[in-house]
């Protein structure tokens, strides 16, 4: 007897008029929008300017896209152009299908170019940007659960999935919600980025790092649990593999920036401090710095003042001794 589970929707679209109105759509566009609002807070705090953020991720954002698209139909090709299939349907992202993996490799390319028009170091704004794209997968994730896709082994824990859709090979009853185990662990993932961002001082690309470092931990194990078609490399699911290599990048990247590269940037963006808009760490330091210069230059005005405030009292009592020394040769002639 089924006494709880999570029900997935009965459409993952509805048609407003002649519009389609697509859950895994409105995922992937809310995921952005919260990617590029705690961006840009994390940016600003960093000693950037406002609008930055946006003005990357308007590379970014498409070249994320495709490149997510890209690993997906890649790694997925017989879903696109095996026998009975259409190879337009590759281009239906709307239908769900993006890779992380490639979505990072490049989205990363995409905000390259934007930083480099911009003069500002790709590492310092990937670092402001690693809790908000996480959180945009987290928010992204659920767009799986509108397309009844991507879920997990059969279940019968009270939280698991209903699937009811019988279309392309699905087999309606229980599983492991995958997709809401990734959204819990990107959520958990975006909170451990931001503590120990603040924590450590991250830098240099650090904190992007840890992100990554961390996702593919759960991928792992997440991605174990799913039951969808997949190419395998010696008995483990190709995104396995692709978890393992990426994990290991970024704990070496860890190790050796730390070691080349200690501490955070204190300029993330020039032009912000040209126009004296930049309130981050290396500004207050600096303001720091020019106050105790400033210090022993006011305690050495006020001693100056001090030593000609005296002068003329030292003047006044060398005079009545003069006199005094007169009056005594008088007395001696007399």
């Amino acid at each position: 007897m089924e006494f709880a589970y999570i029900p997935s929707p009965s459409q993952g679209v509805l048609h407003l008029g002649p519009i389609p109105l697509r859950g895994y759509a409105f995922c992937i566009i809310i995921g952005v929008f919260v990617a590029v609002w705690l961006g840009n807070k994390r940016w600003i705090a960093r000693g950037g300017l406002p609008g930055t953020t946006a003005d990357i991720a308007v590379w970014a954002v498409p070249f994320g896209l495709v490149g997510g698209r890209l690993y997906h139909v890649i790694t997925d090709y017989e879903l696109y152009f095996s026998e009975g299939r259409d190879w337009v349907d590759a281009f239906k992202i709307w239908e769900g299908g993006l890779g992380i993996w490639g979505a990072i490799a490049l989205g990363a390319v995409g905000a390259w170019i934007g930083c480099r028009r911009r003069g500002i170091p790709l590492p310092a704004w990937a670092d402001a940007l690693a809790p908000g794209i996480v959180f945009a997968q987290a928010i992204g994730r659920w767009g799986n659960w509108f397309n009844q896709e991507l879920y997990g082994k059969e279940t019968d824990l009270p939280w698991a999935l209903k699937i009811t859709s019988a279309t392309d090979g699905r087999v309606p009853g229980l599983y492991h919600p995958t997709f809401l185990y990734e959204s819990l662990w990107c959520v958990g993932v975006g909170f451990l980025v931001i503590w120990a961002d603040r924590r450590f001082k991250l830098g240099h690309g650090r904190a992007f790092a840890l992100y990554v470092a961390a996702y593919c931990v759960g991928r792992f194990w997440i991605e174990y649990l799913r039951v969808d078609e997949a190419h395998h490399v010696l008995g483990m699911r190709l995104n396995n593999w692709t978890a393992i290599v990426v994990f290991l990048l970024a704990v070496v990247y860890l190790v050796l920036s730390a070691r080349m590269r200690p501490g955070r940037e204190e300029v993330v963006e020039p032009a912000a401090v040209a126009s004296g808009e930049g309130d981050g760490e290396g500004d207050s330091e600096g303001d720091a710095v020019d106050l105790d210069k400033a210090e022993p230059a006011d305690g050495e005005s006020a001693d100056a003042e001090s030593a000609d405030a005296e002068a003329p009292e030292s003047d006044e009592d060398a005079e009545p001794s003069e006199s005094a020394a007169d009056e005594a040769e008088s007395a001696k002639k007399s």
